[in-house]
């Protein structure tokens, strides 16, 4: 692979004395789609809360060439990095355009405009409940909701986590779907998802994570493939996704 878009070498995290994630690298290419895999605690959630600042660590980290290890969260969206949290986060009382509005505070109101576009183009159902309070859609319409504000200050690199948690097959048919288009529109994606088999199935790579450290890596088929992922984490799925 060339230089990496995000580059993460000898990352620590620690939560007081406990040390969450042990010195682990990972790299995200341009319009990459990489995966992180692995049971609830493994710490890919917390590995994802570095990366975007939310919390300290030890390590290098550098994005399109730039040391980030200490930036400010604000100063990692500016240079193109954004997260979509587990929990969404969204203004429950607020639009759906309103919420995708506050995606779009550091861009320029003409670039904001065709990001409207763009987002209204991937959901199509966005655009249809513009008006409606973010608290009053459906689990799968506030996780399409969740990825348009974030798409709206136009990352290059768009994190998500866990975006099929509680959502009905078709939803999350239709979410990996939309990540797929994202890497054809020149967005690289780090997905970090329980569901091993539908992430795995899109993306070009994959990270396995236990207990704090990477235990396998490779091309997404590779790993999908390997005994220890089928046993612990595809079992009978993984032969529903090969026939």
């Amino acid at each position: 692979m060339s230089t990496p878009l995000l580059s993460v070498s000898g990352t620590s995290i620690s939560y007081g004395k406990v040390e969450a994630v042990r010195s682990v690298s990972l790299e995200v290419g341009d319009t990459e789609i990489v995966t992180i895999v692995g049971a609830n605690g493994a710490g890919k959630t917390t590995l994802l809360g570095a990366i975007m600042g939310i919390l300290r660590q030890d390590g290098q980290m550098r994005f399109a060439g730039k040391n980030i290890a200490g930036l400010e969260i604000e100063d990692r969206v500016a240079m193109g990095l954004s997260l979509v949290p587990e929990h969404r986060e969204l203004f429950g009382t607020m639009s759906v355009e309103d919420n995708l509005q506050l995606g779009a505070f550091r861009i320029a109101k003409a670039t904001a405009a065709r990001s409207f576009e763009r987002v209204y183009a991937l959901f199509p159902r966005l655009k249809e409940r513009r008006q409606q309070l973010a608290g009053t859609l459906s689990g799968g319409e506030q996780q399409m909701l969740a990825m348009g504000r974030a798409l709206m200050g136009e990352p290059r690199l768009l994190m998500l986590d866990e975006p099929s948690l509680g959502l009905a097959p078709l939803i999350v048919a239709d979410i990996f779907k939309t990540i797929g288009e994202l890497r054809a529109a020149g967005v690289s994606v780090l997905l970090v998802e329980q569901n091993a088999k539908a992430a795995l199935q899109i993306a070009d790579r994959a990270y396995v994570m236990e207990l704090g450290n990477f235990i396998l890596d490779g091309p997404a088929g590779t790993v999908a493939a390997d005994p220890r992922v089928i046993a612990s984490y595809l079992g009978f799925q993984h032969a529903d996704a090969s026939g």
